[in-house]
């Protein structure tokens, strides 16, 4: 079955980068609507097998119409910090080959005004990657104390004016709820005195709301540790983030295991072994991909292969 959609970022350099056994077992540990597990498949020979995670149920009804005609495909309804629990239950652990983690929101999610996740658009002030979990962002922000929302503002959305914006929403949120995305937007925007040329000036708070109801930057600490766990030696890691908050913890993670850390001076303690070999630089989307999807402007692509 082949699925209408757009292509996703750097997907050909991602796949080049994840693929050395065309009959191996590999992750798409973030399948969104399939575009780079067709392309996995359609590079694997028919020994292979590729296991596909995703939270969103809308993202797993796609998958499930892929897997009716495609026995290599396995699907996985589940955040991708628990794939090597899933791993391990079908007796694969330390044998992947590969795995992909695309990370961030998709574009379907962003593109859907019902889920909430954009100022573009009206909609309910949803956010949640799945809907059927946890605290809508409406949720959240009645939820929480003013310092909490400018602690998340400044953490995850990097936001200079998040004490005004944090204010704003608290002194609007006594009079009456938000549940709209373009209300969210308007408190936002007329909070901030000035703001950058070319980017809305709720972006970064929408951003930020978004990490926090879905606990975005826990859960792919997790997933690196637990893709890192499954990967055979000579398993490659091919990691996408879209922003310098995801991107940071995949530079660190990579480079702590590829660099470890001496030990401290005078300690009889063993030094730390190197057990990821980084692989190339990091990648960002050509002048032509840019011009195709302009989302990908801030994507990063980073390659790591295990030693042991």
């Amino acid at each position: 079955m082949s699925i209408k959609q757009h292509q996703p970022v750097l997907l050909h350099r991602a796949v080049d980068a994840l693929i050395g056994n065309e009959n191996g077992f590999y992750l798409d540990a973030t399948f969104g609507r399939g575009g780079h597990s067709q392309e996995i498949l359609s590079r694997l020979g028919e020994q292979a097998s590729l296991m596909v995670f995703d939270r969103d149920p809308a993202a797993i009804k796609v998958a499930l119409q892929l897997q009716a005609s495609e026995s290599r495909l396995q699907v996985v309804h589940s955040e991708f910090s628990t794939l090597d629990q899933r791993v391990e239950q079908v007796g694969k652990s330390g044998q992947v080959d590969g795995v992909l983690l695309d990370l961030g929101v998709s574009s379907p999610q962003l593109d859907q005004a019902e889920r909430g996740f954009s100022f573009q658009a009206d909609g309910p002030l949803d956010m949640r990657m799945n809907p059927e979990q946890g605290m809508s962002a409406a949720e959240w922000i009645a939820t929480r104390q003013e310092a909490e929302i400018v602690s998340v503002l400044k953490e995850y959305g990097e936001e200079r004016f998040a004490r005004r914006i944090a204010a704003a929403i608290v002194q609007r949120q006594q009079l009456e709820p938000i549940t709209r995305t373009a209300d969210l937007a308007e408190i936002v925007k007329a909070a901030i005195p000035r703001w950058e040329k070319g980017k809305h000036p709720a972006t970064r708070s929408f951003q930020a709301i978004r990490i926090a109801v879905n606990d975005e930057l826990n859960q792919i600490s997790k997933g690196l540790e637990a893709a890192y766990a499954v990967l055979r030696s000579g398993g490659r890691l091919v990691v996408i983030s879209f922003h310098s908050l995801e991107d940071r913890l995949v530079k660190r993670f990579m480079r702590n295991k590829a660099n470890p850390a001496p030990p401290p001076r005078g300690l009889p303690i063993p030094p730390e072994p190197q057990t990821l070999k980084l692989v190339g630089k990091p990648v960002k989307a050509s002048a032509a991909e840019l011009d195709e999807n302009p989302r990908a402007r801030s994507a990063v692509l980073r390659v790591a292969e295990k030693l042991v």
